[in-house]
């Protein structure tokens, strides 16, 4: 039999035993290493699972990096301080899920270097903001490269077996997808992200544990799926499939336009998906809108694994740090536009 649960404010069961929100609410997330980063309105916090003493030698490197460390929570908190609120003219539709996507990602970086230094006691060192920015421009590079440089580039060398503009965009649409749906296969392969797919899972459901208005504790929040209607995963997905309506009225340009047209294209396709994902997780509870966002819901059986009650509970922490600053709920609609949305 099911066990007695305090019953969800917003939630139904999708399949057995997994409860999904249909509340949504303006938090969101990101796995790192061996922790969460967890993101409100105004301000976003880390927490991280450290190394116990014994699992360290006495230079306080780890004896082995396969154990995983069952040391104590360590949580850093920080504000945020949006440029949306600043210049109205960035908070219109489209532009304003640029600004907010490209904050989401520095952000991120620095939430992955706070758990990077956690897992090292005692060596802790400042990354310059140089630094970050070069890290940032090179993903950026790589992500734009693979998805929409290579694709198109590849769909050139073929353009005159074609015949039709409509052919090609359809083509370059189909290697776009083909190449993204590759990449998340391999990553889901390596044995190495095994535990952030993990925490990625405990994002989800702390996330929504907390959406459905149930107190937060891991056994609350482990009844609750692992996948998430606003995920990065989903998101990605819905950029691939925004990219080919798009870049379907230019037609078949030279090949150096193309480059051109795609690299300035990613914004655009950036903050229209945006948009898409955002709607989407307003109105989840809709039929027809679990039917269109089933796809990216499934590729995040690739990305996430089912955590533990340990993990869950380092979810929790990172939850808690953002919670004990601010009531999501709280905020009016001029706080929350822009607002970086994706768990």
């Amino acid at each position: 039999m099911r066990p007695e649960q305090p019953e969800a404010q917003h939630a139904f069961d999708e399949e057995p035993g997994e409860w999904v929100a249909t509340r949504d609410a303006p938090v969101g997330g990101q796995a790192v290493l061996e922790g969460v980063m967890m993101r409100g309105v105004r301000t976003w916090a880390v927490a991280c699972r450290t190394p116990a003493p014994e699992q360290l030698d006495e230079a306080g490197e780890r004896l082995d990096l396969n154990d995983p460390p069952s040391g104590e929570i360590i949580v850093e908190t920080h504000e945020i301080d949006s440029i949306l609120k600043r210049h109205r003219a960035l908070r219109l539709p489209v532009v304003r899920g640029v600004i907010a996507l490209g904050q989401s990602l520095g952000i991120g970086f620095k939430a992955l270097g706070i758990a990077a230094n956690a897992q090292v006691p005692g060596e802790e060192e400042e990354i310059s903001g140089w630094l970050w920015t070069l890290t940032i421009v090179l993903s950026l590079a790589l992500a734009v490269g693979l998805f929409f440089i290579v694709p198109v580039t590849l769909t050139n060398l073929i353009k005159d077996q074609l015949g039709s503009a409509v052919v090609f965009w359809i083509v370059e649409g189909v290697l776009r997808t083909l190449i993204f749906l590759l990449y998340l296969i391999l990553i889901s392969k390596l044995r190495d992200l095994r535990r952030v797919f993990e925490y990625h899972g405990a994002e989800h459901k702390t996330i929504s544990c907390y959406e459905a208005g149930l107190p937060l504790t891991p056994e609350n929040a482990q009844r609750f799926s692992r996948l998430h209607p606003r995920c990065g995963t989903s998101f990605l997905l819905i950029v691939m499939v925004v990219a080919i309506f798009v870049f379907s009225p230019l037609g078949m340009l030279p090949w150096w336009a193309l480059i051109v047209s795609r690299i300035a294209g990613v914004p655009v396709i950036a903050g229209i998906s945006f948009e898409i994902i955002k709607l989407a997780g307003k109105h989840r509870a809709r039929r027809w809108v679990r039917a269109i966002m089933w796809p990216g819901l499934k590729l995040q059986l690739l990305t996430t694994r089912e955590p533990d009650l340990d993990q869950l509970a380092v979810a929790i922490v990172a939850m808690n740090a953002v919670l004990a600053r601010e009531t999501p709920g709280s905020f009016d609609d001029d706080d929350l536009i822009g607002v970086e949305i994706a768990a």
